[in-house]
């Protein structure tokens, strides 16, 4: 059994004198994990939901022994009550218990989602019950991986009320990871910018994973190791001087072929190519790095317009150009115009 399970089991009966009674409500991969490293913190999970058979192996793994029950048999059993469900289905969950009389006065009802904050939980309080949002920014599996990836240390964006914030922080510390405090009006904005870098990343990264397997590659995964392992860690130090690749040379020739040979083979990958590589230009052009008259023949290409023509992508008289807003704000308004040969 995995070294983080057997202490899990060990801490489980300290949990029993010591910390505080949680109940699970969403064994998924977030519920069965965090409720697993509370257990290794202390605590007692002394119930969880878990319905479909994934969530009921999951819970049998993470959760040895901890009784499965209805949702609001487990909400009448903590103290503290988590909320690990699908951000769709968390106002219908919260309102549910809520009618059903299974939350009381003081005790502590949080939820894991990214997107909301304490705005859907306003029926708990009515209820006499303490809202709270702890979202934990990683991706999880839903194994007892997780546990070593949150005791070295995860970000939780947490939003709550004044008085429940040493509470709140008690508890992220409990987990091993850092608070960091998200105004309720922007919670969005927190989750957009999450799922954009992580979510659209895992996307990014199979979309070439396939590309390279169309190029015939063999291990496609060898390839793009390094590689995105680099450019992840340069990125993060570096910021926007960490780009690099045709689109920051201005290499409009080399952008069309590309959009060409994607064309042909995968046309579904062109648009987020497109639309990837006119973000990348207006952050080299905002950066200083493209001057905005040598970035024109590659606005061209990207336009959509030209990058079926000759090798410079480019063609005479082509349509109106998409010029980044940062790039016409640095460069002044230009006029849409074909330019020949290499930039």
């Amino acid at each position: 059994m995995n070294s983080a399970l057997n202490s899990q089991k060990s801490s489980q009966k300290s949990g029993r004198e010591s910390g505080r009674s949680i109940g699970i409500i969403g064994a998924g991969r977030v519920g069965a994990v965090l409720g697993a490293a509370f257990v290794n913190a202390g605590h007692q999970v002394v119930a969880a939901v878990g319905v479909s058979t994934a969530s009921k192996a999951r819970a049998e793994q993470l959760l040895p022994g901890v009784a499965l029950l209805p949702a609001d048999q487990v909400a009448a059993s903590a103290d503290l009550v988590l909320l690990a469900v699908p951000d769709d289905v968390l106002a219908g969950l919260v309102h549910g218990l809520v009618e059903t009389g299974a939350l009381r006065a003081g005790q502590i009802v949080a939820h894991t989602s990214g997107a909301h904050g304490l705005d859907v939980l306003a029926p708990v309080t009515a209820a006499g019950a303490r809202p709270l949002a702890l979202h934990p920014a990683m991706t999880f599996t839903g194994t007892a991986v997780d546990l070593s990836r949150l005791a070295a240390g995860v970000s939780f964006g947490v939003t709550a009320p004044d008085d429940l914030r040493d509470l709140a922080a008690s508890l992220v510390a409990d987990l091993g990871g850092q608070v960091e405090w998200i105004e309720e009006e922007r919670r969005p904005l927190y989750h957009a910018a999450l799922a954009h870098g992580a979510n659209h990343l895992a996307t990014l990264v199979n979309e070439a994973l396939d590309r390279l397997r169309d190029a015939g590659v063999q291990h496609p995964e060898q390839v793009l190791a390094p590689l995105l392992g680099a450019a992840l860690d340069n990125s993060l130090r570096l910021g926007d001087a960490a780009i690099t690749g045709p689109v920051s040379r201005g290499d409009a020739g080399t952008v069309a072929k590309h959009l060409r040979a994607l064309d042909a083979v995968a046309p579904e990958s062109v648009p987020p190519y497109l639309a990837l590589a006119r973000r990348t230009a207006d952050r080299v052009i905002a950066a200083g790095r493209l001057r905005p008259m040598d970035a024109e023949p590659l606005l061209d290409v990207l336009s959509g317009s030209g990058h079926k023509g000759g090798d410079s992508g480019q063609k005479e008289g082509s349509a109106q150009k998409q010029v980044p807003v940062i790039a016409a704000q640095r460069g002044g308004r230009r006029k849409a115009k074909g330019t020949g040969g290499k930039p």
